[in-house]
């Protein structure tokens, strides 16, 4: 029976109408504008928020390389400070909240004024014997506050500020005061009562150190020790008082530090020379020889904070940086570090500031600079003054200034200078620290010291970085990538649909999990096997090959028994044993060979080996990116024509020949991308290489000790830092570096892909 036909007018009843046609045009066009533009706004959100990380970056980074600013808010004349007029001012403080300003008067005058409006708050008098006159100061370094006046008969009276917070009517009022940490009457430094014409004083651990210069050249120094008898709880100070070896003939003082350690004395010639004392035992003081400065005469010598190192000025305006170095014999002497944009005139003065290593200068110009060490920045050189500057004021805070001119007006300042650590130098070139013997990369921010020197290296940061990845590397691609070969081109369908799915599970695995096996269980179990591990490397390949050349060996008949593309699993056994033989021998392994301890056979040939190490994180890491490389490099070669394999079989191109004259360069576009993926996952990476690698910021790429990462280094320190401190935006900073890192080397990649895309294309 013949099946029924459908009618020309049926037919035509079930075409759409003319209107219907119109309306199912209109319906695809808006499916197809919604399509177009949802895409096209997708793409620019994505490229919108990778900007705005960048912007957001920037802004947190962009003020660590702003210079300093000055700003003067008022002036007011010295006089008003104090009755007698023609009393200049010796010596300038400024207290943390920045309200009140103390001057220290050559009569011995003290007085302590409101910096917003110059009105006296308290005035006091220094005691003296009476007839002595007043022949030299000398101050300590700022976070002690010491202020020590000699006079012309030989004696010392030292003082420090003290400021008392009350809040009455809850309004902060401070009180100043003087402390005197020697007693209120003067100490005789000198017993032959002669003028003390260069003065030097530091307080340390244990005592107060005072040396001087007398007006007939001899060296003496003073350590003044405070005891309290812990029954009666009454006080008393000793003191002895060493003259030290004099300077050589010809050479008259005109400066001198001492440290905190009270190790060394410093002096300052008018031959424009350094002369370092050796002050360790005081009765038995060495005298070094004589450095030369070199240019103008000198004419300020100050310690920064943490007397490790000095501040020279010159009257050719000339500003350089010293430090005390340690020889191999374990003696210290003075070196030149660093020079610094020198200001117009003479060097007059010099004040450290309180907690880091920058000071300000002033010249006989009226003209002061900003510096800091460390960074060998010039923060700023800027005229406040037509008149020489006097002295200098900076509050602990380092948010405000007082200035006094050589007119004794006083000028206040507001200053910004937030971020005085960071710069090029100090971020990417080897900088020479405080303590250390030459010039190094070095990352240490933070220190329970309160005279620490900010060490912020990116070398190790980002040497650590690569080091990571580059083994994770070395261990992934040549298993990802070489089992994606085999898989998607020798492997059966059946024995593929298992193994690829298994291999990309493994891409789920948290990285935490990882890195906790890695750093509890891989570090202990390889320094406890290092023999296996290393037999283990070299002989699986070798067992492979040899295993591969016995089953080419076996008869046909019995090789016909596996199908092809199931060759694989004769493998499984052969690789289980010798992993099993390796580990088991291991022990034997170092008794024959390494004295019972390959870790410390390593250590006596002058290897270091730290138990996370890179090893550790190449292995771990490198498990963590193989499926990544495998995925995407195993998807690139089952892609490749199929007519494209099977005209190079067709021509009498064995398997192997096709694999590597059509397969590999048609697919090499896609491995490449897995290769460069995988590295940009072991560049970003931060739980792996946070647990595994003991993150010491090291600069080296010996594989058996560990490094710390850019991505490491913020996730570690990140929750510790202060917000908007350098240390935070430095950390910013490092985030930034890693970003672009990724950015280049993907485009980078993606530039070099498509040019092989271009070139294989054609086949």
């Amino acid at each position: 029976m013949s099946e029924p036909s459908i009618s020309v007018k049926q037919t035509l009843s079930l075409m759409p109408t003319t209107e219907q046609r119109s309306r199912l045009r209109r319906i695809r066009k808006l499916k197809d504008n919604i399509s177009r533009y949802g895409v096209m706004s997708a793409g620019i959100a994505v490229v919108f928020s990778l900007g705005l990380i960048f912007f957001y970056l920037f802004s947190e980074v962009a003020p660590l390389f702003r210079g300093a600013s000055v700003d003067v808010v008022k002036t007011f004349d010295q006089a008003e400070l104090h009755q007698i007029e023609q009393d200049s001012t010796e010596f300038l403080t400024l207290e943390r909240y920045e309200e009140i300003g103390g001057s220290f008067k050559r009569s011995g005058a003290v007085s302590f004024f409101n910096v917003n409006d110059g009105k006296t708050i308290l005035e006091a008098q220094l005691p003296r014997t009476e007839g002595a006159e007043f022949a030299s100061l000398a101050t300590s370094t700022a976070d002690h506050g010491l202020v020590a006046y000699g006079f012309n008969n030989g004696e010392v009276v030292v003082t420090k500020t003290n400021y008392s917070l009350s809040y009455p009517q809850d309004k902060r009022l401070i009180t100043p005061t003087l402390l005197f940490p020697l007693g209120e009457s003067p100490v005789r430094l000198d017993e032959q009562g002669t003028a003390l014409k260069v003065l030097a004083i530091q307080e340390t651990s244990g005592s107060t150190l005072i040396g001087s210069i007398t007006a007939d050249n001899r060296l003496l120094l003073g350590v003044f020790s405070e005891s309290t008898n812990m029954i009666t709880g009454e006080s008393s100070l000793s003191q002895e008082v060493f003259t030290l070896p004099p300077l050589p003939a010809g050479m008259n003082a005109i400066a001198m530090q001492i440290d905190e350690g009270a190790q060394h004395l410093v002096i300052a010639t008018d031959t424009a020379q350094i002369i370092l004392y050796k002050i360790i035992n005081p009765a038995a003081a060495e005298r070094k020889e004589p450095v030369s400065v070199g240019g103008g005469k000198i004419t300020v010598l100050q310690f920064l904070v943490g007397t490790g190192s000095l501040i020279v000025g010159t009257d050719k305006g000339e500003v350089s940086q010293w430090f005390l170095v340690r020889d191999e014999s374990n003696e210290y002497h003075v070196e030149f570090v660093r020079a610094f944009e020198s200001l117009p005139g003479a060097i007059t003065s010099v004040a450290p500031e309180f907690a880091r290593r920058g000071f300000w200068a002033g010249d006989d110009q009226g003209n002061i600079g900003i510096y800091f060490g460390t960074s060998e920045r010039t923060l700023l050189i800027q005229s406040i003054s037509d008149k020489p500057i006097q002295n200098i004021a900076i509050s602990p805070i380092n948010n405000r200034v007082l200035l006094i001119d050589g007119g004794k007006k006083v000028a206040v300042a507001d200053v910004w200078n937030k971020h005085p650590e960071v710069s090029f130098h100090s971020l990417w070139e080897k900088v020479w620290y405080e303590g250390r013997e030459a010039p190094e990369y070095i990352w240490q921010a933070s220190s329970g010291s309160d005279n620490f020197e900010a060490k912020m290296s990116f070398i190790p940061l980002t040497l650590g970085t690569l080091k990571a990845a580059f083994f994770a590397i070395l261990f992934a691609v040549p298993l990802g990538v070489m089992g994606a070969i085999y898989t998607a081109y020798f492997m059966t369908p059946k024995l593929r649909g298992l193994v690829k799915p298994t291999i990309e599970i493994m891409a789920a695995l948290p990285t935490v999990i990882l890195g906790f096996l890695a750093g509890l269980w891989l570090a202990p179990f390889m320094e406890n096997h290092l023999p296996a591990i290393f037999s283990i490397l070299i002989l699986l390949p070798v067992i492979m090959l040899v295993t591969g050349f016995i089953w080419s060996r076996f008869p046909e008949s019995i090789r016909n028994r596996v199908p092809e593309g199931w060759e694989a699993v004769i493998l499984v056994l052969p690789i289980i044993l010798t992993v099993w033989a390796c580990v088991a021998v291991s022990p034997f392994t170092e008794v024959w060979f390494f004295d019972g301890s390959m870790r410390q056979w390593f250590t006596d040939n002058g290897i270091n080996y730290d138990q996370r190490n890179a090893l550790v994180v190449g292995i771990v890491m490198g498990f963590a990116v193989i499926p990544s490389i495998f995925s995407i490099a195993e998807d690139a070669v089952f892609s490749v024509p199929r007519h494209l394999t099977q005209g190079s079989l067709a021509l009498g191109a064995t398997r192997w020949q096709t694999m590597v004259g059509v397969v590999l360069p048609t697919a090499s576009p896609g491995i490449f991308s897995a290769v460069m993926m995988g590295f940009g996952r072991a560049v970003g990476e931060t739980m792996i290489v946070l647990m595994a690698t003991g993150n010491s910021p090291v600069v080296n790429f010996n594989i058996f000790e560990g490094m710390r990462t850019l991505s490491a280094n913020i996730a570690v320190e990140l929750p510790e830092t202060a917000v908007a401190s350098t240390h935070f935006r430095v950390l910013f900073l490092a985030a930034l570096v890693l970003l672009a890192l990724t950015f280049v080397v993907n485009t980078l990649a993606e530039v070099i892909r498509q040019r092989l895309r271009q070139r294989y294309s054609n086949l």
